[in-house]
Order: structure tokens, then C-alpha cells, then sequence
């Protein structure tokens, strides 16, 4: 029989990069790692922080992780799955995406070595599954009901704020947070932190930031005749230029007399005067305008006595309707004294040597300002991230109700409690259920490191305190030893917990169950991608 030699076949574009198998997820996990490093020395009120200078030499100080992450220009594509992990932490809930990237680079951490071990990655993944579930249902059994209670909403408040740079105006910090939460919150308990806006203000000490009841907005009057200020003020809302009217298609006029010229722009001025009328018969002293306003329209405004604002953005419109009560009008011809708001007072103010319009003495506002004055400015943008982090955990437990203690003490009892879970599965997915418990030590063990505590001794105190019931038992990083977190005030949001152990573990199942992975070449220099180059300038279709 003729013998036959295999030709291998080639289905990938010359240059495409592939690496499959164990080599492909060792690469996976150490790229992930490399991304919790980045930001693990951050952890906790003891954290350090990093400093990022970008291309064009802007320097970032901060040790918020998601600041920390979305500064990094990162290319692999398993270290953005660990940065999506904190984005989607800090859209949820605003706080705790450190500890959600550390807890997902620590289960693939233990799941590397089980894959070393011959332990299938679908079998880590089942017991990932299992151990999550149970560290959930853990977690809510020992989350505590505290209801709408202002004391524990400013612990929670004073314990996302601790070691982010607010620390020396922590109380004013704090109570700006719940009053602002308490503000807007609606009647059912939902919160909306869209509906309160951080204007960073460099210049002065973080001592005179406060809260506004109202809106401020970063705009100036049109006109320096109009008044700067209207108390008592009627305010209109509208989402339409103030400005002649321009035919929807390209026309062109002819004029062939000076006559002719004069009363084309005298129709301009009646079509602008006739807009202008309809806002003084409302009674309004106040306008603001999402859209331009014509010269002329700025002219008849201010003589009418009308304070204008335009191109304001379409969030601060929504804030000043919820404020003002005014509804948006989106057409000129709605124009109606039934539309109109009311502000008590509403003026052009200079802080910090910016100029802005403060709405203010609304009946029932439901939106306010929080104005957070720094002594340069990346201490100010610095002060802005802790307090956005301490209005969305207060909002989070304004909503939910319910807290469980800082300092590491959910972690060491979840981890507890999988290892006892863990014996009663058994097969190769109990493996798994200890990896996820040994993970979850990680916390404490980080918070004590960066604190300057031996890490060892740290969590045998802690393991102890634990077994012996001491749910609430977690690192005092004043003295590295356990202590009751509750009692010293320091608790968070119990979805704070839940939504970073859902995100690490569905972030570390993922990246785990990758085995194959296929790089693209870079199209070399001149050539365009198939899709510029409509498939090779055959004139077809790009491929979806």
C-alpha cells in the first residue's frame, strides 16, 4: 500500500497567533493577576496610592480602583474581562470594585493549581457554581436589617470614604451624603443618585464643600443685561432653538431690491419677536434652553426682564424639571404658562472662580448639588470619587435595608462556612468549594498587609474569633487584631458583597473555561481590513 503523507492544512491568515490548551489558560490567569496586583495594595483605609500619567503628561492620584483600571490602557483580552468585573461593580453598586478584581484573580489563582492537579476545568467550574450559591445564601444569614436608620447610613457612608484622601472632613462628608440621599429619595425608597451632580471646584478647603437643595449649573447668563438674579421666579424649560425657522431642504431666495432685503429680515424679526412674546404672556422670569438662542432673541429677552440660560445639558434640564416642577417643552408652540415651574430664587453666582446658576428654594426640589472644593486639582477629583462612592452606598442601603461588618469579617465567615459546606459535597467538586473558601481569605489578608500587620497572624486571630461564633469579627487596623466591626461602626452595603462575589466568580468561570485562543494578525502597513476593503475590492459585502 502506498504510504500517504498528511499535508497540514492552513485556515488562518499567515501571522494569527494561537495558543490552545493548559498554555492558553496559564496565560489567561496570569494576565488577570497581573490586573488585581495593579490595584491590591490599594485595599482598604490603609491602602497607598497609585499615581498615572498618561501620553500628554496628566497626572492621576487615586487608589479607587475603577479610577485605577480605566486609566490603564490594557490589551490582553482576559485583563479587560477583570476591568469589565470592576466596571460592572461600580455601576451596581459604587463601591467595592478593588475587592470584586482581587476576589476573581484569587479564584483563578487556586483554580490554576487544581488544573495543575488534572482537575477539569468544567469541574472547577461546577464547584465555583456550588460554592458561590452557598456563600450567598451564607451571606444573606448574616446580613443585619437596620432599616432607614441615619446613624448606620453615615457608618456606611464614613466606611467607603475611610482612606480615599476625605478622611480629615469625614463628617462633613458623611452628612452631605445622607441628606442628599434623603433628598431625592422617592416615596417608595427608590434612589436615583443621577438626580444629585458633583460640581468639583478647585480653590478653598474640602471643609467648605455642601450640599445645595436645588440645581447649580455650570452655564452663565446669554446676556450680561439680562438680571442676574429673579426671586419668586416663574421658570420655563424648553427643548427647542429660539432662533428663525429654516426650511428642511436646500432653497435658495431671491432678492432683487434693497426693499426686498429689508423686509426678508424684518419677517426674521417678527418670527423671533411673535417666540419671545409667547414666553413673557407665561409669566416667566426665568428660561432655560436645552437648544441656541438667536442674537435677536437674546435682545428681546433681556429687554422683557428675562434671565436666559442656553445649551444647557439635556441631565441638568431633567434635574431643574424634578426641581422646578416645569415640564421640558419640546416645541414652540407648546409654549404655556401651564408648563412653568417655580424657584424661589434663582441667580449668577462666581465660586471658586467659575460662574454658575443656582436654582434654589424650590418647594419640593428631590434634586440637589453637592459642591467639593479641593486645594488643587487632583486633590478635588480625588475628594469627587469618595463622595460619589459614599452617595451610591448610601443610596444602596437606603434601598436594601440591610448591612453586614467591614474590615474582612464576611470573608473569613464565608470562608468557615464553605469549608464545612465543602465536606459534605465531596468528589473532585469539593476541591473546588475549598479553593472558593481559601479565596475569600484573601481580603483580610490584603487589608492587614496594607495596614502593616503580619498577614499570618492577622487571619489565625480572625479564624479563631470565627469558630468561636464571632460573626461580626473583623480586622481593627488601628491595632491589627479582631475586633467587633459592628460595635466600631464600621458595616457596608450588603450588595456591595453580593454583586463582587457574583461578579469574581462568573469573571474566574469564564476566563477558566477558555482553552483556545486566536490572536488576529495586524494587517500589515497599507493594508486596509476586509471590511474598508469591501473583501478585497471585489465590490462584495463585508462578512458579519
Amino acid at each position: 500500500m502506498r504510504e500517504q503523507t498528511q499535508q497540514p492544512v492552513i485556515i488562518l491568515k499567515e501571522g494569527t497567533e494561537r495558543k490552545q490548551g493548559y498554555e492558553a489558560q496559564r496565560e489567561n490567569i496570569a494576565a488577570a493577576r497581573a490586573v488585581a496586583e495593579a490595584v491590591r495594595t490599594t485595599l482598604g483605609p490603609r491602602g497607598m496610592d497609585k499615581m498615572l500619567v498618561d501620553t500628554i503628561g496628566s497626572v492621576v492620584i487615586t487608589n479607587d480602583g475603577i479610577a485605577i483600571l480605566e486609566e490603564l490602557e490594557i490589551q490582553h483580552p482576559a485583563a479587560k474581562m477583570m476591568v469589565e468585573v470592576a466596571k460592572t461593580q461600580n455601576d451596581e453598586v459604587g463601591d467595592g470594585t478593588t475587592s470584586a478584581v482581587v476576589m476573581a484573580a484569587e479564584l483563578l489563582r487556586y483554580a490554576e493549581e487544581l488544573l495543575e492537579q488534572d482537575v477539569h476545568p468544567s469541574t472547577i467550574a461546577k464547584g465555583y457554581r456550588l460554592a458561590e450559591n452557598k456563600a450567598q445564601e451564607l451571606l444573606n444569614s448574616i446580613a443585619i436589617d437596620v432599616g432607614k436608620n441615619d446613624e448606620v447610613l453615615w457608618q456606611v457612608a464614613a466606611t467607603a470614604i475611610t482612606g480615599k484622601g476625605a478622611e480629615a472632613e469625614k463628617e462633613i462628608f458623611c452628612d452631605i451624603a445622607v441628606k442628599a440621599i434623603k433628598l431625592i429619595a422617592e416615596e417608595d425608597g427608590t434612589v436615583d443618585t443621577d438626580f444629585i451632580t458633583i460640581e468639583r471646584l478647585t480653590g478653598g478647603s474640602a471643609a467648605e464643600s455642601k450640599l445645595i437643595e436645588g440645581v447649580v449649573i455650570d452655564k452663565e447668563r446669554v446676556n450680561a443685561s439680562m438680571p442676574a438674579s429673579a426671586k419668586e421666579a416663574s421658570v420655563l424649560l424648553l427643548n427647542a432653538p429660539i432662533e428663525y425657522k429654516k426650511t428642511e431642504m436646500d432653497a435658495e431666495i431671491s432678492i432683487t431690491s434693497t426693499a426686498q432685503l429689508q423686509a426678508f429680515l424684518d419677517e426674521e424679526e417678527r418670527m423671533i419677536k411673535a417666540v419671545v412674546d409667547r414666553i413673557v404672556e407665561t409669566g416667566a422670569k426665568v428660561l432655560f434652553c436645552q437648544k441656541g438662542i438667536d442674537d435677536m432673541a437674546e435682545h428681546f429677552l433681556a429687554k422683557a426682564g428675562i434671565m436666559a440660560v442656553r445649551r444647557v445639558k439635556k441631565s441638568d434640564m431633567e434635574r431643574l424639571s424634578r426641581a422646578t416642577g416645569a415640564s421640558v417643552i419640546s416645541s414652540l408652540d407648546a409654549i404655556s404658562s401651564d408648563e412653568t415651574g417655580f424657584a424661589g430664587l434663582v441667580e449668577e453666582k462666581s465660586v471658586a472662580g467659575k460662574r454658575f446658576i443656582f436654582v434654589t428654594d424650590c418647594k419640593n426640589p428631590k434634586a440637589g448639588t453637592i459642591l467639593v472644593h479641593g486645594g488643587t486639582e487632583t486633590v478635588a477629583f480625588e475628594l469627587q470619587r469618595a463622595v460619589d462612592d459614599a452617595l451610591h452606598v448610601v443610596a444602596t442601603t437606603f434601598e436594601d435595608q440591610r448591612v453586614v461588618p467591614g474590615g474582612g469579617a464576611p470573608e473569613i465567615e464565608l470562608s468557615v462556612g464553605l469549608r464545612d459546606y465543602a465536606g459534605r459535597i465531596g468528589g473532585r467538586s469539593q476541591l473546588a468549594v475549598e479553593a472558593f473558601a481559601r479565596a475569600f481569605e484573601r481580603i483580610p489578608l490584603t487589608l492587614a498587609e496594607n495596614a502593616g500587620f503580619d498577614p499570618i497572624d492577622t487571619l489565625m486571630d480572625l479564624r479563631t474569633a470565627h469558630e468561636r461564633g464571632e460573626s461580626t469579627a473583623g480586622i481593627d487596623v488601628a491595632t491589627g487584631k479582631s475586633a467587633d466591626m459592628v460595635a466600631q461602626g464600621i458595616v457596608d452595603p450588603l450588595r456591595v458583597k453580593t454583586q463582587a462575589i457574583a461578579s469574581a466568580a462568573e469573571a474566574a468561570i469564564m476566563i477558566l473555561r477558555i482553552d483556545d485562543v486566536i490572536a488576529a494578525a495586524a494587517p500589515s502597513p497599507g493594508e486596509l481590513p476586509p471590511q474598508a476593503a469591501g473583501m478585497g475590492g471585489m465590490g462584495m459585502p463585508p462578512m458579519m
